[in-house]
């Protein structure tokens, strides 16, 4: 995935930090902003793998840290609820003066609260996302315990979060008590899809449904089954980033990318990897895939391999060749299945008869057509599958040339 690193300024002039992660190979078909979690920050690994699954299917997400939190400047102190709102709209403000308005927010426990607030000052938005998102603000005064006594006698205390100590004030507290999710649901007017694991410790499943009773139409949600809260497992966050991907895709109108369109006759193919295993990122045109290598190579097997891809782009030819000819010829070719295996072979063994040495590839094809064909007309398309252009392809010579693209102020992950 490539990514920038960004700044802006939020409304006290103290410069925030983000990442804005974007698609392989082509134009983002939308923008969308994660907010997350109460004293976390951008670079959470439940952040990180949502962000991942929704640029795996063309939208960018700018992740920031908010105020006084990550990288970002600031003194977390004197944040509040509100202050973490304006955060938020001041990110889709700088989104929407360096790229486009952001049609998506996504939010995660606290993080997610407050993308339901901010929606409403967003015209842009189109579409919001809760993971695991209380719905009072109030509900993280918990996580405070004895120290709130000491807060409203003192004025402040310190609170150890997540094995961290964080300061907190008194108008802290005071902002809580003024947010009113009641007053802000039913106004949302957006799109509304509420993630949420019913065995959640730390948000209990009763926040989604309270959130969920109070929106309007069109609103959706989905458990989370046995994830906790901060999505410890890859799978969970995965699944989690996949569900709002495609949901999100309803609710957004992936603009023509002209810009990025290749010239006419030119069909390009993108692949990126990163730093951490073997799965590789795909762009084919407009058509986003991925490939991997299975768990006994050293993969995650979460994607095809690059021989099985490479098998199934002469299946693909050959079927689409068969039903091309039988259409033509109007033959009543009901459907074309295309088996492939590919196998590292002794060259001696090679059907050709001609005296090898080493190991010789081969990709043994069965073809099962269905219809009320004849003998001839099998016949005949057996014959024409020898001759996909696929095949001639890869029974052919080819060029392959190779040369190294000048570095970019883009950069990988």
């Amino acid at each position: 995935m490539k990514f920038k690193t960004l700044t802006f300024q939020n409304v006290d002039g103290e410069t925030l930090s983000g990442r804005l992660d974007l698609p392989l190979g082509a134009a983002p078909d939308a923008y969308a902003i994660f907010a997350h979690c109460f004293t976390c920050s951008k670079h959470t690994k439940a952040v990180a793998a949502v962000s991942h699954a929704l640029t795996r299917r063309g939208i960018a997400v700018l992740r920031f840290d908010f105020t006084g939190l990550g990288d970002s400047e600031g003194d977390f102190s004197d944040t509040t609820f509100s202050s973490n709102v304006a955060d938020l709209i001041t990110a889709a403000g700088y989104l929407e003066a360096q790229y486009a308005a952001p049609k998506i927010l996504v939010g995660h426990s606290f993080g997610g609260t407050a993308c339901l607030k901010a929606a409403g000052h967003l015209p842009g938005v189109k579409a919001v996302a809760t993971i695991g998102s209380p719905f009072d603000p109030a509900h993280v005064q918990h996580l405070l315990g004895n120290a709130r006594e000491e807060i409203e006698k003192s004025g402040e205390a310190s609170v150890t979060l997540a094995g961290r100590p964080f300061r907190i004030k008194r108008q802290f507290l005071e902002d809580l008590d003024r947010a009113d999710m009641m007053e802000v649901l039913p106004k949302l007017n957006r799109a509304l899809l509420v993630l949420h694991s019913p065995v959640d410790e730390v948000v209990g499943i009763d926040n989604a449904a309270r959130i969920y009773q109070a929106a309007k139409h069109p609103k959706s949600f989905i458990s989370l089954d046995t994830a906790d809260h901060m999505l410890g497992r890859p799978a969970d966050a995965e699944y989690a980033g996949s569900v709002i991907a495609g949901w999100a895709a309803r609710y957004i109108d992936a603009r023509e990318k002209t810009a990025d369109r290749p010239p006419a006759g030119e069909h390009r193919v993108v692949t990126r990897i990163g730093r951490n295993g073997y799965r590789t990122e795909i762009t084919a045109g407009s058509h986003r895939l991925v490939a991997d290598e299975p768990a006994d190579m050293g993969g995650t097997d979460t994607g095809p391999s690059p021989y099985d891809l490479l098998a199934a782009g002469l299946g693909a030819c050959t079927a689409i060749t068969l039903r091309m000819v039988a259409d033509r010829k109007e033959w009543p070719l009901e459907t074309v299945t295309v088996s492939l295996v590919h196998r590292k072979v002794n060259a001696v063994h090679c059907r050709d008869g001609e005296t090898r040495t080493g190991k010789l590839d081969r990709i043994e094809r069965v073809i099962d057509m269905t219809g009320s064909l004849t003998a001839k007309q099998r016949q005949r398309l057996m014959e024409i599958a020898d001759r996909c252009p696929v095949h001639r392809t890869l029974r052919s010579e080819i060029d392959v040339v190779t040369t190294e693209k000048s570095p970019t102020d883009e950069k990988d992950a």
